[in-house]
């Protein structure tokens, strides 16, 4: 069986199957950028088109997951509604394709919730927002972000309290550091609004040498400098796979307080 690796949120495991040990990070530090041995080049580019999420390998997740309630983050101006249910959320739209896989936990005791309605929402390759009820000020009255709903998705949990999204690794915009909004139901209740960030080091190894994201400028603001980072930051950030065929993965598991 090959070995995968997960890089995690401030360590790394090597993994010859999902339930693997894992070395654990520090929590409540700001979790300093990591050594990616990836080349931007390493990865597809022009969206998900020639990717069929179902013939992926399985998402890797920690076999011992940080069981902690995920803090609640702003709901943000560009949420919009109606959106609809489903797996591939990119419309088509250019980027490098980003399997997202979340798992949703309760913090007390770590038991998977399913049927738990989780929607994501994040910007395109040039850091825009889609929907004409995003506002102006994110969407910039470009036509092409305006005219659907791309990268927004939402999906119900299965027994194991997972959901995977096929989408494209999001842009950034002046004043944020690139993230992914997500918002969580239980029966009708909603029970977390959050965002989850991706490491820095990653971030420029796409922006400097993805094709699909050359030519823009280079980001103004980096973790450290958003505002809305949080303290806990190892419990907010994405761990990563580099899957064969040029996808990346990227999974997290999400904590729910059971009040």
């Amino acid at each position: 069986m090959k070995r995968r690796t997960l890089v995690l949120a401030g360590a790394t495991i090597v993994a010859s199957t999902v339930a693997a040990a894992a070395i654990w990070p520090r929590r409540h530090i700001t979790v300093a950028a990591r050594t990616f041995d990836w080349k931007g080049t390493d990865f597809l580019s022009g969206g998900t088109k020639s990717v069929a999420l179902e013939k992926l390998p399985a998402p890797l997740f920690r076999s011992r997951p940080n069981c902690l309630v995920t803090s609640a983050q702003t709901l943000g101006p560009c949420h919009v509604n109606n959106i609809p249910a489903r797996q591939d959320v990119s419309e088509g739209k250019a980027g490098l394709p980003l399997r997202l896989a979340v798992r949703i936990v309760h913090a007390a005791d770590c038991r998977p919730v399913d049927n738990a309605d989780i929607e994501i929402w994040h910007t395109d390759h040039r850091g825009f927002y889609s929907g004409r009820e995003a506002a102006d000020m994110f969407t910039l009255g470009d036509a092409e972000a305006i005219s659907g709903l791309a990268f927004r998705g939402r999906q119900l949990t299965d027994a194991e309290g997972q959901a995977s999204f096929l989408t494209a690794y999001p842009g950034w915009y002046r004043g944020r550091t690139p993230h992914v909004h997500c918002r969580i139901l239980v029966e009708g209740k909603e029970l977390l609004v959050s965002q989850i960030y991706f490491d820095d080091a990653l971030s420029d190894i796409i922006y400097g040498e993805h094709p699909d994201y050359l030519g823009r400028p280079p980001r103004d603001t980096r973790n450290e400098a958003d505002g809305l980072f949080p303290e806990d930051a190892a419990d907010h950030m994405f761990d990563f796979e580099k899957l064969d065929g040029g996808v990346l993965s990227a999974t997290i598991t999400i904590g729910l307080s059971s009040s």
